[in-house]
């Protein structure tokens, strides 16, 4: 994937397409999620400005289900930080000076 956002990090390292393909799955995942409830939303709208009140009790059901997908987009979010610092972990892990001695791991504070 040339060009690809992902494709220079941790000073130039690589990441390799296994965990590109699976950035690109989790995050058309999250956009998924986003584009339902931007309709959940809309669809939540209309009922509340109806005020009829079979709309308005349908509400409780779709703000739920709305709940449910946010949570659903928080846990994916947490799932490519956690894969994408393990990422670069390994592959900072893999970097070695060009006289074959191991570059001195970084260690950040905080």
């Amino acid at each position: 994937m040339e060009g690809d956002i992902f494709s220079g990090i941790s000073n130039g390292t690589a990441v390799d397409a296994k965990t590109l393909q699976m950035f690109q799955k989790s995050f058309l995942q999250v956009q998924g999620i986003l584009d339902q409830n931007r309709l959940l939303i809309n669809e939540i709208n209309l009922n509340h400005e109806s005020k009829i009140p079979d709309n308005l009790s349908r509400n409780v059901g779709l703000i739920r289900e709305l709940n449910n997908n946010i949570r659903r987009v928080v846990d994916l979010y947490a799932d490519l930080s956690r894969s994408f610092t393990r990422s670069v972990e390994a592959s900072s892990e893999g970097e070695s000076r060009s006289d074959g001695k191991s570059v001195p791991k970084r260690i950040r504070s905080g």
